[in-house]
């Protein structure tokens, strides 16, 4: 098992690692609209939040040695399913491949954001 961490994504605030490798597979931790510069949640809307969200997946996959093409699914919280199609534009277009996905709605989430997103994909080839 092979813990990732890259500095072009939020650092773990807690007891857990950006993602792991086992067995051929990343697996990554939620990522929440966290500026990785500074450890701060600057978004306000769902679409700005899922854009770095996004942004903070995609340095983990590449730090994994893989890629949003390579997701095989995802899981996706938000604080309101009101913002689902909201979220969803965004989401689609980066998850072209259409990983099979989760999406739930939660009572609250870390530092009070409105999503939050977690992936398992392919690494290498």
């Amino acid at each position: 098992m092979t813990k990732i961490h890259t500095e072009k994504a939020p650092a773990a605030v807690g007891p857990y690692s950006q993602a792991v490798i086992s067995g051929g597979m990343v697996y990554t931790s939620g990522q929440i609209a966290m500026n990785p510069a500074t450890n701060t949640v600057e978004a306000v809307t769902i679409q700005e939040q899922t854009e770095q969200i996004m942004q903070n997946l995609k340095a983990v996959l590449e730090a994994s040695g893989s890629s949003f093409e390579k997701a095989v699914k995802t899981t996706c919280f938000l604080a309101d399913m009101n913002d689902f199609a909201s979220f969803n534009e965004i989401y689609g277009k980066y998850f072209t491949s259409l990983p099979a996905r989760s999406c739930v709605a939660v009572k609250t989430l870390p530092k009070n954001v409105l999503a939050e997103v977690e992936v398992i994909a392919e690494v290498g080839e």
